[in-house]
């Protein structure tokens, strides 16, 4: 689910309050960090859990339904094709998902009316009318009908971003990545009578390697601090420290840190990735200038000996 663009960017965040804090408490701030990546699963989880909601909210619809005084035929006979979605019966089924659930105390009760306001929304659109009077009732047709339901109007929902937020302050940051994460489960999905087959997204690629990157990147760019702003300001001639964005210094010196840290990473993808940063995160002049400082440090440090690259093809 995390990608180093994605470890990095966390990792920035945490170094701008660093930065930006008075007391500079490293441990308060590492702490912070971890626990806002331990949260991402428990979003996931959370985000799948609406999915399985939307379900349970077109039940309760049918239920109410046929209790109704007048009901008509339509009220007594419900096309239950949606309800009996395979994918939900999986869902259900995933024991790692329903513990995951449990553990974190995850439920969607008390924003009911938030999500039946969403689900009235799909039950009248064309995507879901369709896929309830027409199709093979396939498996794939299952899955197709829940990813374009995410897309169409889970993904943007605003109601749903506004109760994100409120819920973790980094979560809204987080949603884009879990949504793909959620799409990716239900598309991977295995029509089987073996539920475990069917596994959740994992948090990370490599975790033990991407935790440890995370957390050296972190202290090593904040125990070297005053080696890298001395370097970046050898390198940046007429120019004054206090007149370098804030976002740009942290930028490159996360950059120097991974140049002279990890000896496993490419120059050029570290020259790369920050260069990418800068689009996202600080101004429209950045992209040249860190460009320039880390390709101009990136030589004169390759020169000295303090860039060493291990490996085939990690020298350039």
């Amino acid at each position: 689910m995390l990608n180093r663009r994605y470890i990095r960017v966390k990792v920035f965040q945490a170094l701008y309050k660093y930065y930006q804090s008075e007391d500079k408490d490293f441990v308060a701030v590492e702490k912070e960090l971890m626990g806002s990546i331990n949260k991402i699963n428990e979003l996931y989880a959370y985000m799948l859990l609406f999915v399985l909601e939307l379900r349970d909210i077109a039940q309760k619809k049918q239920v109410s339904g046929k209790e109704k005084q007048l009901a008509t035929d339509e009220d007594l006979n419900p096309n239950t094709r949606f309800v009996e979605n395979k994918v939900f019966k999986i869902l259900d089924q995933n024991i790692e998902f329903k513990k995951l659930v449990e553990r974190k105390k995850l439920s969607w009760y008390l924003e009911e009316s938030m999500v039946k306001k969403l689900f009235n929304k799909i039950k009248d659109s064309e995507i879901y009318g369709k896929y309830l009077y027409t199709g093979n009732g396939t498996f794939k047709e299952d899955q197709e009908i829940l990813t374009r339901i995410y897309k169409k109007f889970i993904w943007e929902y605003e109601l749903l971003h506004h109760h994100i937020e409120g819920k973790s302050i980094y979560w809204m940051d987080d949603l884009a990545i879990v949504n793909v994460a959620v799409l990716k489960t239900i598309s991977n999905m295995k029509d089987t009578d073996q539920p475990e087959s069917n596994i959740l997204a994992d948090l990370f690629k490599d975790e033990e390697d991407d935790r440890d990157f995370l957390k050296q990147l972190l202290a090593k760019t904040v125990a070297n601090d005053s080696l890298y702003e001395d370097q970046i300001m050898s390198a940046a001639k007429n120019w004054e420290v206090d007149r370098i964005a804030i976002l740009d210094m942290i930028l490159m010196k996360m950059g120097l840190c991974e140049m002279q840290n990890f000896a496993s990473i490419p120059i050029k993808v570290s020259l790369n990735e920050y260069i990418e940063l800068s689009k996202d995160y600080s101004t429209p002049k950045s992209k040249t200038f860190i460009n320039g400082i880390l390709d101009k440090l990136a030589g004169q440090l390759k020169t000295s000996g303090d860039i060493v690259k291990t490996g085939r093809g990690l020298v350039g």
